[in-house]
Order: C-alpha cells, then sequence, then structure tokens
C-alpha cells in the first residue's frame, strides 16, 4: 500500500505544486490503484510516477471544483488507450455524472471499458473481504466529502517457532494451520489451529479530506486513522481568511488530527502563495500541535506499513 500525491496545490496550478490528486496505490492487496480526485493534468503528473492508469479500478471525487475534476476526461481517454480494458467505477457527488457522461459525448471519446458512475451524499459506498471506504460531507463552501479507507484485520501470523518446537516440519501442515483448519499428524497428535496462530492483525486505515473548515465528521473520518490527508490551505495566521474561503489552516488542520487520534498528518491543497522556502514554517506550524506532520509536495510517494504500529 502506497501513497502518491500527483497534485498538493490549491485553486490553480503553480510551478511546484500542480492541482489536486492523490493515487492510493494497492497493487500488493488487490492489484490495483484508486484515485482520489483528478485536477487538470494529473495524467501528466502520472507520467512522472510508476502509477499506470490502466489499473485505476475506482476514482473518488471530493467535490466538483475545478481543480478537483478538470483532469477527469483526459485520464478517461488515455486510460483506453493505453490498454484499460477493466472496468472502472467512479465515486462523487452529485453533478459527477453529468460532467464525466457530458465531456466524453461532447469530444467524441470512445471508451473500451466499462464506465460506472456512482453518485453519492455519504454512508458506505463500497465493501468487499478485503476494505471498506465510507463518506461524510465536509464544511466546504460547495457540497463536499471526505474518505475513510478501512483495510479489514488480517489473520494473525502462524506461529512458526512454535511448531518446530513441538517437531512439527513445514509442509501441508502449515498451510492448513494457516488458513484456519485443524490437523491430525501421522504420530497421532492433533494440532488445534487457533493454538498456532497469532492474534489478528489489525488492518491499515486511510483517511483522504477534501476541501474543508475545521468540522466534527472530519474528526469521525479521521479516528484513530495510520494516516490522515487533510488540507491546509493557509497559514496559520491566516485563519480569518481561511474561514471565508471554507478552508483550513496548517494549526487547523493539526488540531483536528489531535482531536482524532490520527498516527501521521500529510498537508496538501497548499496555496500558491506560498513558496518551496515556506514549507518549514508551514511544518513548524502544525508539528507544534501535532509532530508527526508532513507537508505533502508533488510526487512524493509514502509506503504505508504492513504493521500500523511500525511508523516511521
Amino acid at each position: 500500500m502506497d501513497l502518491v500525491f500527483l497534485g498538493t496545490g490549491a485553486a490553480v496550478p503553480a510551478k511546484a505544486r500542480n492541482v489536486s490528486s492523490i493515487a492510493l496505490q494497492l497493487l500488493e492487496e488487490r492489484g490495483a490503484v484508486w484515485l482520489f480526485d483528478c485536477g487538470e493534468a494529473t495524467q501528466h503528473q502520472i507520467l512522472k510516477t510508476p502509477v499506470k492508469p490502466r489499473k485505476i479500478e475506482k476514482i473518488f471525487i471530493t467535490h466538483l471544483h475545478g481543480d478537483h475534476i478538470f483532469g477527469l476526461p483526459g485520464l478517461l481517454g488515455s486510460r483506453s488507450f493505453q490498454g484499460g480494458v477493466d472496468e472502472l467505477t467512479i465515486y462523487g457527488p452529485p453533478g459527477v455524472e453529468e460532467f464525466v457522461k457530458t465531456s466524453i459525448r461532447v469530444s467524441g471519446t470512445h471508451l473500451k471499458y466499462s464506465l460506472k458512475v456512482i453518485e453519492i451524499e455519504g454512508g458506505t459506498l463500497f465493501e468487499d473481504e478485503q476494505f471498506t471506504v465510507s463518506a461524510l460531507p465536509l464544511a466546504h463552501g460547495m457540497f463536499c466529502l471526505g474518505y475513510r479507507i478501512v483495510e479489514h484485520d488480517r489473520p494473525g501470523s502462524l506461529l512458526i517457532d512454535k511448531l518446530r518446537a513441538e517437531g512439527v516440519k513445514p509442509g501441508p501442515a502449515f498451510k492448513a494451520l494457516k488458513n484456519g483448519e485443524n490437523v491430525n499428524l501421522e504420530d497421532g497428535r492433533i494440532l488445534n489451529a487457533a493454538d498456532y496462530v497469532g492474534a489478528p492483525q489489525r488492518g491499515r486505515i486511510i483517511t483522504i479530506l477534501g476541501d474543508t473548515r475545521p468540522c466534527d465528521n472530519a474528526v469521525v473520518l479521521a479516528k484513530d486513522a495510520d494516516y490522515l490527508i487533510h488540507e491546509a490551505t493557509f497559514a496559520q495566521d491566516e485563519h480569518e481568511m481561511a474561514h471565508d474561503y471554507f478552508h483550513s489552516t496548517t494549526a487547523q488542520a493539526a488540531t483536528m488530527a489531535k482531536r482524532a487520534n490520527a498516527k501521521h498528518l500529510l498537508l496538501t491543497h497548499i496555496s500558491s502563495r506560498y513558496t518551496a522556502e515556506d514549507s518549514d514554517r508551514l511544518r513548524t506550524e502544525s508539528m507544534e500541535i501535532f509532530p508527526r506532520s508532513i507537508i505533502a509536495e508533488d510526487l512524493l510517494s509514502i509506503k504505508i506499513p504492513l504493521y500500523p504500529d511500525q511508523h516511521n
């Protein structure tokens, strides 16, 4: 599981920051990529990364401001040209289906894959044996969503040292016990699977918020998250402007992370008024409240540990 920041800027592209898009690579888990927002030139940013458009399985749109959706038509077309044939599902607020289908129709774009668009206002969006994805509205100038991705708990590790100490050799018995099956050994012993498998391993939790003022739903979505991705459009001394424009400051994002008991905070959607030299100041403002804060930069890639407690 990897996070790849394709665009970390706000409102308009800048030399150092493109507009919003984040890829959650789930290659080991399901051989797929999930995309969160798709601002203009997202497909150009992808060219600089290992992300493969044909692997994109789902796209989650937070809201319909242009810096979050204007890259969709081009990406959808390119995915088809680049060998994408598997179904792709887009989740987003009411209006996203009209935008996508109108763009495809008037541009004469032909997709070689099935495209499903699901308009949502919150709740559980998707669940299978691996993941549950849910959403809640945030506090922005237009209807905007935040997303919570919860990986289901994984089976515990096989207690190999214990088995070897009891004279059990690697082979079919190991596999059966790992699958929760009791094993009858040739010497007459019966091995109870529950005695040789450790406790379930907690699944990882990722929260990706759209544009928002501080709000209670942000805390709900980020509760105990291993990684919280929160906008920080403005520095802490611009809190009045942040409020007027329905955005958050670095300090407000850090406070949300602290309230939610998140493990890590990744700040994105940074205004173009701030230069690369300002990044240290923005990070410091957040770290004073929430020490595990990072200012995301375009093309930043973060490997999310398999075991959530093994954080760097």
